[in-house]
């Protein structure tokens, strides 16, 4: 029996205290075939057919797989751009892929190719994933697919460390890039909302979210899921509402001096 990694015990430990209901994610960019773990299924090799890269992220997270995709196994072409596996044509940095289905003018739908986040091209071939307590590799970031409960949960953990909010570009279009790619570039953990493609095509629910941590903040994560358990910020939580519900000490006090106690 193998040795568990130290990615593997994050991934058992943020399923227990965040109360996944999925396997929470490792995801690892390709710099080249070779990195491609044996245990990887191609869609189009071993499928038969193309994947979208949500999809993809599905069977990991839902079937506990590990999926590889490469360009040639790409449904959708936002990926494929985000992840720099190709050039875009000019007609998607021009805004068609969003005027006039989604946008009011072309010039909206060259705001949404602008600020579209991107790696470099070329600089990787593809991406892979699996269950993060399951991984044989090392993950780049941890995605998690959450609920707004689990959310906060994680959101507080993350705070724990230096008390900074987290600022976020949300956008209703490609999940698969606004989860993954801003994370890398920034080292920064992002919060992300499935996009249509993650709904209608990769079984994303309606009350979902995405949660990502760069592979240098995942230790602080979990540090901070341990201490804010221990502060009794942990799942499951009852409901009510008490009147003049009571508050911590530091709450209290500030409140004192604003003259609402």
């Amino acid at each position: 029996m193998s040795q568990k990694s130290v990615w593997n015990e994050y991934g058992e430990e943020i399923e227990r205290r965040a109360r996944l209901k999925t396997f929470s994610l490792a995801v690892k960019l390709l710099k080249n075939q070779d990195d491609i773990p044996k245990e990887a299924q191609r869609p189009q090799r071993d499928l038969g057919h193309r994947l979208m890269l949500c999809q993809g992220f599905q069977l990991s997270r839902r079937e506990g797989l590990t999926v590889a995709m490469l360009r040639e196994d790409m449904w959708c072409h936002e990926p494929v751009i985000g992840y720099g596996l190709q050039e875009p044509p000019n007609y998607f940095f021009e805004g068609h892929t969003r005027y006039p289905r989604d946008v009011s003018t072309s010039e909206a739908g060259r705001h949404f190719a602008d600020e579209f986040p991107m790696l470099e091209t070329g600089t990787y071939k593809g991406v892979v994933s699996a269950p993060l307590k399951l991984a044989t590799f090392e993950p780049d970031v941890a995605m998690i697919y959450c609920d707004g409960a689990q959310l906060s949960l994680l959101l507080l953990a993350r705070e724990w460390k230096d008390g900074y909010s987290l600022p976020c570009n949300l956008s209703s279009h490609a999940a698969c890039v606004y989860a993954v790619i801003p994370a890398i570039l920034n080292e920064q953990c992002q919060v992300a909302i499935p996009c249509r493609g993650d709904h209608y095509s990769a079984m994303a629910g309606d009350e979902e979210m995405v949660f990502t941590t760069p592979r240098g903040k995942l230790e602080d994560l979990i540090a901070g899921l341990r201490y804010v358990e221990k502060m009794d910020s942990r799942l499951p939580r009852g409901y009510n509402l008490p009147k003049e519900h009571p508050q911590s000490d530091s709450y209290e006090k500030v409140a004192k001096m604003m003259g609402l106690r």
